[in-house]
């Protein structure tokens, strides 16, 4: 099993705990070789804060980073907390997250008890995919709330032309996602 070590941490999860060290050698499938570790942590942590500052939690971004970087795009939570240097609990919540959002699947190796995290397959597809229904739910709620305050006050105008906003987006993700569709299946 996985062991921590240092006491500053916070029980709660907060972000002390992000920083404690984790030792999880037994779980660790070590560096791939050929590959430049350094630069691949460079890129994980800048992909991370692009991501985060779009709006995705910080420690989430950083454990969907590593796993975009993984070869197979899978790695246990030991293997995760050794190269991004988190606890186990910082590790658990961004799986959550990331779970919850349908942009990792847990999984198991055959005849082991770990979790193996693992990338969707099509991912940006699946997610985008998953964000049509997200817009339609949204649409519907503004066209209630214009209708609810008037159609014809400034915040039912401003809520109407939203969901119009919303229409389109879809209408729009629906043909860019059959295009991605058609473009893998041509390039085989």
């Amino acid at each position: 099993m996985t062991g921590e070590t240092g006491g500053g941490g916070r029980a709660d999860g907060g972000a002390e705990a992000e920083r404690e060290p984790v030792i999880a050698a037994e779980e660790d499938s070590g560096p791939v070789a050929g590959r430049d570790e350094d630069a691949v942590s460079r890129f994980v942590e800048r992909f991370a804060a692009e991501m985060t500052e779009a709006g995705m939690q910080r420690m989430a971004s950083r454990v969907f980073a590593a796993l975009l970087a993984a070869d197979d795009g899978s790695m246990t939570s030991a293997e995760l907390g050794r190269q991004l240097r988190i606890s186990p609990a910082a590790v658990s919540g961004a799986v959550s997250y990331l779970t919850q959002v349908s942009m990792v699947g847990r999984e198991r190796d055959p005849g082991s008890r770990r979790d193996r995290y693992r990338l969707h397959h099509e991912l940006w597809y699946a997610t985008f995919a998953s964000r049509d229904q997200v817009l339609t739910r949204w649409e519907r709620t503004l066209k209630d709330g214009a209708r609810s305050l008037g159609e014809d006050t400034p915040a039912g105008a401003r809520l109407m032309e939203t969901a119009e906003f919303f229409a389109f987006l879809q209408a729009e993700l629906v043909g860019v996602l059959d295009r991605w569709r058609e473009s893998r299946t041509k390039s085989g």
